[in-house]
């Protein structure tokens, strides 16, 4: 098939561009772009782009599916799908299911699963087939999630995992000395979450004025700050390269900025959420506003926003989350937390971030898809002639209401539950190959 998309906004942050083009598109790889483009053949599809955006496929590096183990929050299908409908060409999936993917033989099933019922699936019933995005699947470091024995790492790395993380703060660092140690030959990614779960305590919201007011348990910014400096000490001792999860906090920006002028081999990310609201928001009580780690006070948005900006924080994470109705049905303290977020992230990072002007389009975008993908040990594309289509295209003006109807995902645990938004993702192509998976 044959696509015209003319006069349509090109981000590309790999070759830094910002332009309205006429971009060709046959059989899944890109013929053309350029200003006007008059000759094509009789059948093509020809699409007025006017007003829409056209950029790299979307990267998320983290996010959680619920398959196996609690699939009447998320289905493998449907976290597909969502990720798909919110722009993204790679998704990476968290290891906390149940079983944890701890051996090669659930990493061979999910990948079956990827790769023989969602092959050709369809946004819209208005819209042609796409590939399923990539599925790229976390390997856990501990056996069983329980943080005391290491799995089998090369047998893991061997199953074809993007790379290793529990998504849980390990507290035994002999034993993160260990896994840094025993990873560094294996050339795979390795992410931590800082956390130092004895300063946390009972605490569920960020420590400050807004905590005190709302008469919710606080939690410290030490208890994130002491745990990623001494991660960073332990880098620093292996020099084992190193992905820093969910930061939250100014002082953690700083401690990274740090880091990162002294070379140490650190790569980090924020979550979407926590650039969009801080400890304000929690007035409502809704319990989709429990995060862990807690939304930020304004002065870590701010530190946090500036840090995305500036490549301190090299990547937006969404770090998806699907809770039924009846898990978030309780007081803010015992509901567990989370948030989902593919569908919703860069329809609200966009309107919030660029539509102000704070961010520029291709700040937002970099960070969104070719910064995640590096940080997975990835590679992107440039949108140029001969370059495979793994790209997203992106109406800002569109609108429509946050509603279960209107989800793909089977939850629907979000502050923005029957709101109106501006902003939704019209088509993704994508059919780039990445570690010898066609997405």
């Amino acid at each position: 098939m044959t696509e015209l998309l003319q006069q349509v906004r090109v981000i590309d942050p790999i070759s830094e561009t910002d332009q309205v083009a006429d971009v060709l598109i046959a059989d899944g790889e890109i013929q053309a772009v350029t200003a006007h483009i008059s000759d094509i053949s009789a059948d093509t599809q020809i699409r007025d782009c006017r007003g829409l955006v056209l950029g790299p496929g979307l990267v998320d590096l983290y996010s959680h599916s619920s398959e196996p183990g609690f699939e009447e929050r998320e289905t493998l299908l449907s976290f597909l799908q969502a990720a798909a409908a919110g722009g993204f060409t790679r998704v990476s999936l968290l290891p906390d299911t149940s079983p944890p993917i701890d051996n090669p033989a659930l990493v061979a099933q999910l990948q079956k699963r990827r790769d023989g019922g969602m092959r050709g699936m369809s946004l819209s019933p208005l819209l042609p087939p796409s590939p399923a995005p990539l599925l790229n699947i976390w390997g856990a470091i501990t056996l069983d999630i329980a943080g005391k024995q290491m799995t089998e790492l090369a047998d893991l790395a061997a199953a074809g995992i993007v790379g290793f993380t529990d998504g849980k703060p390990l507290e035994n660092l002999a034993l993160v000395q260990r896994v840094l140690e025993y990873l560094q030959p294996l050339g795979k990614p390795v992410a931590f979450w800082p956390c130092d779960r004895q300063l946390t305590s009972n605490g569920v919201m960020r420590e400050g004025p807004d905590a005190l007011r709302f008469g919710l348990p606080p939690i410290p910014a030490s208890a994130e700050t002491t745990a990623i400096a001494t991660l960073l000490e332990l880098v620093a001792a292996t020099n084992t390269p190193v992905h820093i999860m969910r930061v939250s906090t100014a002082r953690s920006v700083e401690l990274i900025a740090t880091a990162k002028a002294a070379n140490l081999p650190i790569t980090a990310s924020t979550t979407w959420m926590h650039l969009l609201l801080d400890t304000k928001a929690i007035k409502s009580y809704d319990t989709s506003l429990h995060l862990d780690p807690p939304l930020g006070n304004p002065s870590d948005l701010a530190a946090l926003r500036a840090g995305v900006r500036a490549g301190i924080v090299d990547a937006i994470a969404i770090d998806h989350a699907p809770y039924t109705y009846e898990e978030k049905v309780q007081a803010f303290a015992e509901a567990p937390p989370g948030a989902i977020g593919l569908e919703l992230a860069l329809p609200l990072l966009w309107q919030y971030l660029v539509e102000t002007g704070e961010f520029t389009a291709l700040e937002l975008w970099r960070a969104l898809s070719t910064k995640p993908a590096e940080c997975l040990g990835q590679n992107m594309s440039a949108i140029s002639p001969q370059q495979k289509a793994e790209l997203t295209l992106f109406d800002p003006q569109q609108t429509w209401k946050v509603e279960k109807k209107n989800l793909y995902t089977l939850s629907s645990n979000t502050p923005w539950l029957g709101q109106q938004l501006q902003g939704r993702v019209v088509q993704t192509w994508c059919y780039s190959k990445v570690q010898s998976a066609e997405c």
